[in-house]
């Protein structure tokens, strides 16, 4: 908590053009905002937890997801395989006005089998958008989501390839001026190598890590436990991978970078500042209860002040020295 009298730091973030009132955003597929107004009611979304809100990847058509089971705890973390179920473009348009209560810009997270089908995902949303149709929210940008390591090989092929996503970013770039973010895979062996494909091809910033793909097997049967086999890993397991790779990035390029990777409270949002990125987003850590994200807010407010920190400019890329 912050002492009676002491100075409030500015935990305000411009992330690329796009001013945020704090560092603080969702990782999408782990909040629904609309999901959390229905079971907790509106208060439970007053203030808005997050100063920009990404739902759910949508795909070029409906996707079922895998089989289950899709979801399991393991030491310091969880392990996912929902493989992006989602109701496809047109539903998603079709629903879209939904979210107009949301008081935070939106960023659109696409996925895809192949480079089309992103590639018309976005095509269909700037149409939409170019319409001007009433009681729409505010879209910011997209989040080219090339990273998902449990949808098989053609979506995640993208993101571990240099060339490819160095022409899926091009391409998706000569389709829209709004925002654009690619969302890196942390399974492959040169992260900058691909993140510099990215902000070449004119990301305007890379989101990184996606989920570590993983395994895990029934006490029982020792056979594979999620119905998919293989998962993507997340939670605080894997922030030790997550901070070197930003730290990896964030050396090698100046491009504003949106770290991710079991952040549970305010000082590993502070660590990652201080590992060069500009925001953070939150994922695992949500399904703990809507409140966390306002937790952590709460606590980064907290470590500046006991730093003595006027802002989180006075940390950003301390690790990088």
């Amino acid at each position: 908590m912050t002492q009676p009298g002491a100075p409030v730091p500015d935990l305000a973030v411009t992330l690329a053009g796009l001013r945020l009132e704090h560092p603080v955003l969702n990782a999408s597929g782990t909040f629904d905002a609309l999901e959390t107004a229905r079971h907790y009611g509106p208060e439970a979304l007053a203030p808005f937890p997050f100063s920009a809100y990404v739902p759910k990847t949508v795909t070029l058509e409906r996707r079922d997801g895998n089989p289950p089971p899709r979801l399991t705890e393991t030491a310091a973390g969880m392990i996912n395989a929902v493989g992006l179920q989602n109701p496809g473009i047109e539903a998603y348009l079709d629903d879209l006005p939904l979210l107009a209560f949301v008081p935070v810009p939106v960023l659109v997270n696409i996925g895809g089998r192949r480079p089309g089908d992103y590639l018309e995902v976005l095509r269909r949303v700037e149409e939409r958008l170019a319409a001007g149709a009433a009681g729409s929210p505010q879209v910011a940008g997209y989040e080219l989501n090339v990273s998902c390591p449990n949808v098989g090989r053609g979506g995640l092929a993208v993101g571990t390839e240099p060339g490819e996503t160095e022409k899926l970013t091009a391409a998706a770039r000569a389709l829209t001026k709004r925002l654009l973010i690619v969302k890196l895979t942390p399974n492959v062996t040169d992260v900058v190598a691909v993140a510099r494909a990215a902000a070449e091809a004119g990301a305007d910033a890379l989101s990184l890590v996606n989920t570590v793909r993983a395994l895990v097997l029934d006490p029982q049967t020792l056979t594979p436990f999620l119905g998919n086999r293989t998962g993507g890993l997340s939670g605080p397991a894997i922030k030790p991978v997550a901070l070197r790779m930003v730290w990896e990035v964030a050396g090698a390029l100046d491009a504003p970078i949106i770290g991710m990777g079991g952040i549970a409270c305010g000082r590993d949002v502070l660590e990652f500042v201080a590992c060069g990125a500009t925001a953070v987003a939150v994922g695992a850590a949500n399904f703990s209860g809507p409140d966390a994200p306002r937790r952590i807010v709460a606590e980064l407010r907290a470590e500046l002040v006991g730093r003595g920190l006027p802002d989180l400019a006075a940390v950003r890329g301390r690790a990088l020295v």
